[in-house]
């Protein structure tokens, strides 16, 4: 099983919502901020929310009044809820540890990721 595995995006219209969500391995879960992250072609990965293990939440960016992140400690999984959707918003959302990203064998470790596309 993949430490970290993202789902739930996928093409949606300007001013929709999407639900993501990041299955993590127990270990991982317990003990760390969870962050989502989201990277377009040719541009650095960027933070849009994290939520520490207590539960204590914040945001980044142009999401901070239309995202919110949650998780569910019962299922290992942390959400990213994803309203008012524009197109600038289109990446390929990954989630992570925070503030460091997983390694495994000496290299940062990033899953699959989900692609969300909004179209205008």
């Amino acid at each position: 099983q993949a430490p970290l595995a993202e789902s739930g995006g996928g093409l949606v219209q300007a001013g929709g919502s999407l639900r993501l969500s990041c299955v993590v391995s127990g270990s991982l879960f317990r003990m760390n901020t969870i962050a989502w992250f989201r990277q377009t072609p040719g541009k650095q990965r960027e933070v849009v929310a994290r939520v520490s293990s207590d539960g204590a939440t914040d945001y980044a960016g142009s999401g901070k009044d239309r995202f919110i992140i949650s998780r569910d400690n019962t299922k290992n999984t942390v959400f990213l809820q994803m309203t008012s959707l524009k197109p600038e918003d289109s990446a390929v959302y990954y989630c992570n540890t925070s503030p460091f990203s997983l390694r495994i064998n000496g290299r940062d470790y990033w899953g699959q990721g989900t692609q969300v596309t909004v179209s205008s």
